[in-house]
Protein backbone atom coordinates (compact mmCIF):
# COMPACT_ATOMS: atom_id res chain seq x y z
CA UNK A 1 0.00 0.00 0.00
CA UNK A 2 1.30 3.42 -0.78
CA UNK A 3 0.53 6.61 1.45
CA UNK A 4 0.09 9.68 -1.00
CA UNK A 5 2.90 12.59 0.14
CA UNK A 6 1.16 14.46 2.34
CA UNK A 7 -0.34 17.99 1.57
CA UNK A 8 2.76 20.08 3.51
CA UNK A 9 6.09 20.11 3.38
CA UNK A 10 8.13 17.83 5.61
CA UNK A 11 11.06 19.04 8.09
CA UNK A 12 13.74 16.23 9.86
CA UNK A 13 14.70 17.16 13.14
CA UNK A 14 17.07 15.77 15.74
CA UNK A 15 20.42 15.31 16.77
CA UNK A 16 24.02 15.38 14.50
CA UNK A 17 23.96 11.54 12.77
CA UNK A 18 20.53 10.79 13.87
CA UNK A 19 19.76 10.16 9.81
CA UNK A 20 18.49 13.04 9.02
CA UNK A 21 19.85 13.47 5.50
CA UNK A 22 19.67 10.17 4.49
CA UNK A 23 16.15 9.22 5.75
CA UNK A 24 14.91 12.57 4.00
CA UNK A 25 16.46 11.59 0.69
CA UNK A 26 15.04 8.17 1.12
CA UNK A 27 11.53 10.00 2.03
CA UNK A 28 11.52 11.94 -0.98
CA UNK A 29 12.29 9.56 -3.29
CA UNK A 30 9.35 7.42 -2.28
CA UNK A 31 7.11 10.38 -2.49
CA UNK A 32 8.73 11.55 -5.96
CA UNK A 33 9.13 14.57 -4.31
CA UNK A 34 12.32 17.28 -3.71
CA UNK A 35 14.86 16.95 -1.19
CA UNK A 36 16.99 19.51 0.85
CA UNK A 37 19.45 19.41 3.59
CA UNK A 38 19.56 22.59 4.92
CA UNK A 39 23.32 22.81 5.44
CA UNK A 40 23.79 22.08 1.45
CA UNK A 41 21.60 25.30 0.92
CA UNK A 42 23.33 27.33 3.42
CA UNK A 43 26.55 26.29 1.71
CA UNK A 44 24.80 27.21 -1.91
CA UNK A 45 23.80 30.58 -0.72
CA UNK A 46 26.77 31.29 1.51
CA UNK A 47 29.53 29.90 -0.73
CA UNK A 48 31.05 28.63 2.76
CA UNK A 49 30.18 25.28 4.31
CA UNK A 50 28.14 25.47 7.48
CA UNK A 51 31.20 24.51 9.34
CA UNK A 52 33.44 27.25 8.01
CA UNK A 53 31.03 30.12 9.00
CA UNK A 54 30.43 28.52 12.35
CA UNK A 55 34.36 28.73 13.31
CA UNK A 56 34.38 32.30 11.93
CA UNK A 57 30.90 32.88 14.37
CA UNK A 58 28.23 30.80 15.52
CA UNK A 59 26.12 33.77 14.90
CA UNK A 60 26.92 34.20 11.78
CA UNK A 61 26.30 30.78 10.93
CA UNK A 62 22.65 30.79 12.88
CA UNK A 63 21.79 33.87 10.50
CA UNK A 64 22.84 31.70 7.69
CA UNK A 65 20.89 29.24 8.86
CA UNK A 66 17.91 31.24 9.57
CA UNK A 67 17.82 32.97 6.39
CA UNK A 68 18.36 29.75 4.06
CA UNK A 69 15.25 28.25 6.05
CA UNK A 70 13.16 31.63 5.56
CA UNK A 71 13.99 31.08 1.78
CA UNK A 72 11.96 27.69 2.16
CA UNK A 73 9.34 28.90 3.81
CA UNK A 74 6.01 30.27 1.89
CA UNK A 75 3.99 32.87 3.92
CA UNK A 76 0.72 30.70 5.51
CA UNK A 77 -1.51 32.39 2.73
CA UNK A 78 0.46 30.84 0.09
CA UNK A 79 0.54 27.27 -0.95
CA UNK A 80 4.21 25.61 0.14
CA UNK A 81 6.28 23.31 -2.25
CA UNK A 82 5.62 20.19 -1.15
CA UNK A 83 9.40 19.05 -0.35
CA UNK A 84 11.37 16.82 2.75
CA UNK A 85 13.70 19.68 4.55
CA UNK A 86 16.43 18.04 6.55
CA UNK A 87 17.28 20.45 9.40
CA UNK A 88 20.91 20.89 10.66
CA UNK A 89 21.14 19.60 14.36
CA UNK A 90 21.48 22.30 15.91
CA UNK A 91 18.81 24.18 14.60
CA UNK A 92 16.79 23.80 18.10
CA UNK A 93 19.12 26.44 19.31
CA UNK A 94 18.52 29.37 16.41
CA UNK A 95 15.82 31.22 17.84
CA UNK A 96 15.37 33.32 14.53
CA UNK A 97 14.73 30.45 12.86
CA UNK A 98 12.52 28.45 15.12
CA UNK A 99 10.21 31.67 14.97
CA UNK A 100 10.36 30.59 11.03
CA UNK A 101 9.12 27.19 11.78
CA UNK A 102 6.51 28.24 14.17
CA UNK A 103 4.88 30.27 11.73
CA UNK A 104 5.74 27.43 8.52
CA UNK A 105 2.43 25.48 7.79
CA UNK A 106 4.62 22.12 7.76
CA UNK A 107 4.88 18.68 9.57
CA UNK A 108 8.18 18.86 12.32
CA UNK A 109 9.42 15.03 12.35
CA UNK A 110 11.89 14.39 14.96
CA UNK A 111 14.02 11.49 14.77
CA UNK A 112 15.13 10.44 18.24
CA UNK A 113 18.73 8.76 19.15
CA UNK A 114 20.47 8.31 22.33
CA UNK A 115 23.38 10.84 23.34
CA UNK A 116 25.39 7.48 22.79
CA UNK A 117 24.56 6.54 19.64
CA UNK A 118 24.95 9.90 18.42
CA UNK A 119 28.27 10.34 20.08
CA UNK A 120 29.39 6.65 18.26
CA UNK A 121 28.63 7.91 14.75
CA UNK A 122 30.15 12.14 15.51
CA UNK A 123 33.08 9.34 16.24
CA UNK A 124 33.06 7.78 13.06
CA UNK A 125 32.92 11.05 11.16
CA UNK A 126 36.64 11.45 12.41
CA UNK A 127 35.93 15.32 12.44
CA UNK A 128 34.41 16.52 15.58
CA UNK A 129 31.73 19.65 14.65
CA UNK A 130 33.61 23.10 15.57
CA UNK A 131 31.13 23.17 18.53
CA UNK A 132 32.75 20.02 20.03
CA UNK A 133 36.44 21.27 20.24
CA UNK A 134 36.50 21.47 24.01
CA UNK A 135 38.16 20.32 26.53
CA UNK A 136 35.90 17.27 27.07
CA UNK A 137 33.69 17.18 23.54
CA UNK A 138 31.84 13.90 25.03
CA UNK A 139 30.98 16.14 28.11
CA UNK A 140 30.00 18.83 25.97
CA UNK A 141 28.05 16.45 23.43
CA UNK A 142 25.94 15.04 26.09
CA UNK A 143 24.95 18.33 27.93
CA UNK A 144 23.91 19.85 24.32
CA UNK A 145 22.07 16.62 23.11
CA UNK A 146 19.79 16.03 26.53
CA UNK A 147 19.07 20.01 26.57
CA UNK A 148 18.35 19.68 22.59
CA UNK A 149 16.09 16.36 23.13
CA UNK A 150 13.94 18.16 25.52
CA UNK A 151 13.37 20.92 23.15
CA UNK A 152 12.88 18.87 19.92
CA UNK A 153 10.48 16.56 21.43
CA UNK A 154 8.09 19.88 22.27
CA UNK A 155 9.06 21.17 19.14
CA UNK A 156 7.84 17.99 17.02
CA UNK A 157 4.26 17.02 15.56
CA UNK A 158 5.40 13.65 15.21
CA UNK A 159 8.82 11.62 17.22
CA UNK A 160 10.10 8.72 15.62
CA UNK A 161 12.58 6.83 17.48
CA UNK A 162 15.21 5.93 15.12
CA UNK A 163 18.02 4.22 17.32
CA UNK A 164 18.53 1.19 15.18
CA UNK A 165 16.61 1.75 12.28
CA UNK A 166 18.43 2.69 8.81
CA UNK A 167 16.51 5.50 6.57
CA UNK A 168 14.47 2.80 4.87
CA UNK A 169 13.18 1.71 8.29
CA UNK A 170 12.59 5.43 9.32
CA UNK A 171 10.88 6.39 6.15
CA UNK A 172 8.52 3.29 7.02
CA UNK A 173 8.07 4.39 10.59
CA UNK A 174 7.23 7.81 9.44
CA UNK A 175 4.72 6.73 6.49
CA UNK A 176 2.74 4.93 9.14
CA UNK A 177 3.17 8.02 11.89
CA UNK A 178 1.89 10.71 8.99
CA UNK A 179 -0.84 8.30 8.10
CA UNK A 180 -2.69 8.46 11.91
CA UNK A 181 -1.23 12.12 12.54
CA UNK A 182 -4.47 13.76 12.42
CA UNK A 183 -4.02 16.67 14.92
CA UNK A 184 -4.40 20.11 13.51
CA UNK A 185 -1.39 21.88 12.61
CA UNK A 186 -0.62 25.02 15.21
Amino acid sequence: MSIPAPSRPILLTGPKHAGKTSTGRALARYWGIDFIDLDELIELKTGSSPRNLYTQSPERFRKAEAKALKSLMPPRTEPGRIQVIAAGGGIIDNEEAMAVLKQADLVIIYLEVSAETAWKRICQAKMLPPFLNTDNPQETHTILHRRRAAAYKSSAHIKIQAEALDPEQIVKEIILALDRFSEPMP
